[in-house]
């Protein structure tokens, strides 16, 4: 078993990183009208060289900037795409009586389209950090995102009243994505996804039906969404695809096996690799991962980024044991379950035990493939 050359390494990770304080005091600053975009442009870049040069100590072979520049993992890519709009959170009433804000929430309210280059600049300053030999990943919100959470009420019927304009238009804004940061030199693209795995959460699969979608035929019309932008994806570059359960300061938002989605996922779903949560009960065992066909490639997020505790070397060996009776074991990588800080708010997790982890998962990796 050898190592591999091209991405999804053996030792892989989902791509956010806890702020440091400085960084998190900028942002703080230029809400305040404290200071300009280009001062807090400035402190983002000093601290993502400062992360890449973390991740590259480490012995990490993907490198992303830790989403240094962004608020919410979907929100601010997904706000900055024609027609698409995030309404302002409010403070909402609970059953027992407290308040708490509720989560921001997007709207399709015209024809979707890719107004400039999301991506492009953050890219490119990225890349030039990066040592030569190593593979800077950029992580994006996978489409699904502007469906599930509001489904067909949350999309204009003026401009969509039919939804399969709307899937190709997207897919459209996101093949022209993928096509600017293919030509700055982009090879690793990761599409970050919670509505497949909400879709294997008993309570989610009902709210889905309550929005009028049917929980069983949403991960075929997910996988098929997807495929519209997996068949714009310029030559050479890799698109995987991360599921989450939900990653906000160390809680989650769903549980179950992948059972309900895993055909859909794995034999339908046409991109490169996939990033799959494993780090506790909460999702299920293996078996699911007898779909996957030859040629793709499984990282097993056995390494929780929600705790601080360490995980055991040898245990996450027989678990990855356990996943190599239904997956050929060179179809298969190690990574920590999720990003460490998903918002800008971040897990309850220290930074050394961040690093700790991390050095755990590239250990892990060269003594099960060399």
């Amino acid at each position: 078993m050898t190592t591999r050359q091209s991405p999804p390494f053996r030792a892989d990770h989902v791509g956010s990183f806890l702020r440091p304080k400085r960084l998190l005091d900028a942002r703080a600053q230029h809400q305040k009208g404290e200071l300009s975009a280009e001062g807090l442009r400035a402190v983002e870049d000093d601290a993502i060289t400062e992360i890449v040069n973390f991740q590259q100590d480490v012995g990490l072979q993907s490198i992303t900037d830790g989403e240094f520049r962004r608020t919410y993992f979907h929100i601010d890519f997904l706000e900055q795409l024609g027609g698409v709009k995030t309404d302002i959170p409010v403070m909402i009433q609970k059953p027992d009586g407290t308040q708490e804000l509720a989560p921001p929430v997007m709207r399709v309210i015209d024809k979707v389209r890719h107004v400039k280059d999301i991506q492009l600049a953050d890219f490119k300053y990225l890349k030039s950090q990066v040592k030569a030999g190593l593979t800077p990943k950029v992580t994006i919100p996978s489409p699904t995102m502007l469906h599930f959470r509001g489904g067909r009420a949350g999309i204009s019927k003026e401009h969509y009243p039919d939804l399969e304009p709307f899937y190709q238009d997207v897919a459209n804004a996101y093949g022209d994505e993928l096509r600017s940061l293919a030509a700055a030199g982009c090879t690793y693209v990761q599409m970050d996804d919670t509505n497949l795995a909400y879709l294997c959460d008993d309570k989610m699969r009902e709210a889905a039906r309550g929005r009028g979608d049917d929980p069983d035929e949403l991960p075929h019309r997910y996988a098929s969404f997807i495929n519209r932008v997996v068949a714009q994806k310029p030559e050479g570059m890799t698109l995987a695809v991360h599921l989450c359960r939900g990653n906000f300061q160390s809680t989650w938002a769903a549980q179950g096996g992948y059972e309900p989605v895993a055909e859909a996922l794995l034999s339908e779903m046409k991109v490169d690799g996939y990033f799959l949560e494993y780090d506790d009960a909460r999702s299920g065992d293996f078996k699911p991962l007898r779909f996957l066909p030859k040629g793709k490639t499984v990282v097993l997020g056995l390494v929780t980024t929600k705790l601080g505790q360490l995980e055991n070397k040898d245990d996450l060996k027989r678990r990855i044991d356990e996943a190599a009776k239904y997956v050929p074991l060179d179809q298969l990588c190690l990574s920590p379950q999720c990003g460490f800080s998903s918002t800008v708010h971040g897990n309850a997790i220290a930074v050394e035990a961040q690093r700790a982890k991390l050095q755990l998962v590239v250990e892990t990796a060269r003594e099960v493939w060399g």
